[in-house]
C-alpha cells in the first residue's frame, strides 16, 4: 500500500511541476509573436529616423505604419498589448522569443551590408 500512495503522489508531484507550454486564447503563438516584434522593432527604427518637429507628425506617420503591421500579420493593438502583457510575465518564453527576434533583426542588417556585385555587361566585346 505504500508502494502505491508513493506512486501517487510522484505522478501528482510531476503533474504539476511540469509547465504548460498552452499560451490562453487571445494571446500570440511564440512563432507569430516573434514575426509581429521583428516587424514592430523594425518600424520602430525607420520611425527613429524621421525629422519630426513635433510629435504629431510622428504620430501621424507611426500610427499608420503600426495599422498596416498588424493588418499584415492578422492581429491589432489590443491583441499584441495582450500578448506582450503576456510574455512579459513568462520572463524565460520572452527571453527565447528575443533571442529568435534578434537573430531574424541581425539576419536583415547582414542581408542590407552584404556587398552586391557589379552587373556584367550582356553584351561586351571580348578584348583582343
Amino acid at each position: 500500500m505504500r508502494k502505491y500512495n508513493l506512486l501517487f503522489f510522484s505522478a501528482l508531484l510531476f503533474l504539476f511541476a511540469c509547465k504548460w507550454s498552452k499560451t490562453p486564447d487571445g494571446i500570440l503563438k511564440p512563432n507569430q509573436m516573434i514575426k509581429v516584434m521583428t516587424a514592430v522593432h523594425l518600424a520602430d527604427g525607420s520611425l527613429s529616423n524621421i525629422d519630426a518637429p513635433n510629435g504629431d507628425s510622428l504620430y501621424k506617420h507611426g500610427r499608420g505604419r503600426y495599422v498596416a503591421l498588424f493588418k499584415r500579420f492578422h492581429t491589432d493593438s489590443t491583441q499584441f498589448r495582450k500578448s506582450v502583457q503576456y510574455y512579459t510575465i513568462h520572463p524565460d518564453q520572452m527571453e527565447a522569443m528575443y533571442t529568435e527576434i534578434l537573430k531574424n533583426l541581425q539576419d536583415k542588417r547582414d542581408s542590407l551590408n552584404k556587398p552586391v556585385p557589379a552587373p556584367k555587361p550582356k553584351n561586351a566585346v571580348p578584348k583582343k
